[in-house]
């Protein structure tokens, strides 16, 4: 019972951290209705209890506000400032986007094997369980994917290296979409990137900084590469 409960807060969590992001981002306007939870539910691929419980949470922090039979409504949150990132136009800022992430998701990782809770590390779990599950069936589910590397960073306790990962949110995602096609191309492409997202989680799980470090810049050097070197 207690491992279905850590599950639904896990999730409830991811759906938080997205709908927050979406609201400071400037994504829904002052006073603008959010989706209702059925359209949520369907979206994040989630039940309407995991999203009543991430709207709840949104309320507690004052970001967003109900009316009785009419929904949830964004709260005004002052001024936002715009991330420091500008639109992806092409491939070179593609491979920008991996040079970036190749100098600090390594090191993120590196520091969730020393600092991560049992509660991050069951975000990095429910995100691997997506993959996997998403493996399973031959698809490749870019927006876990991101989770997964998203939960390792906010594993690491250092809210620069969330910070930096949610930024670069729209940056990874183009990338993924690219990887998710290269993956589906050969017979055992989506298995061997769900074995090394494993090993990851191995290496932080077992506390093993070394190793998640040199884990996470293999399987992003080979992410880029499997995009941009020419195959023989």
């Amino acid at each position: 019972m207690s491992e279905l409960l850590n599950v639904r807060r896990s999730l409830s969590d991811a759906v938080f951290d997205r709908i927050q992001r979406a609201i400071k981002s400037g994504a829904y306007g002052v006073d603008e209705r959010l989706p209702t939870e059925h359209a949520m539910a369907a979206e994040f691929q989630v039940s309407r209890p995991v999203v009543r419980d991430a709207l709840q949470r949104l309320r507690d922090q004052g970001l967003i506000y109900s009316r009785r039979g009419a929904g949830s409504f964004v709260r005004e949150q002052g001024v936002r400032e715009p991330l420091g990132f500008g639109q992806m136009e092409n491939l070179s800022d593609l491979q920008h986007c991996y040079d970036f992430r190749l100098t600090i998701e390594p090191e993120a990782a590196a520091m969730a094997a020393t600092r991560r809770t049992p509660e991050a590390l069951q975000k990095i779990k429910t995100a691997l369980g997506l993959l996997r599950d998403a493996t399973n069936r031959q698809a490749h589910r870019a927006d876990a994917d991101f989770m997964f590397h998203l939960a390792i960073a906010q594993a690491s306790a250092n809210p620069y290296f969330a910070t930096a990962m949610e930024a670069l949110e729209d940056h990874i995602a183009v990338g993924m979409r690219f990887h998710g096609l290269s993956l589906r191309s050969t017979s055992d492409g989506l298995q061997h990137v769900f074995v090394e997202h494993s090993a990851i989680l191995e290496a932080i799980s077992s506390q093993d900084p070394v190793a998640a470090r040199a884990l996470m810049r293999e399987h992003l050097v080979g992410s880029r590469d499997r995009l941009f070197v020419p195959r023989a």
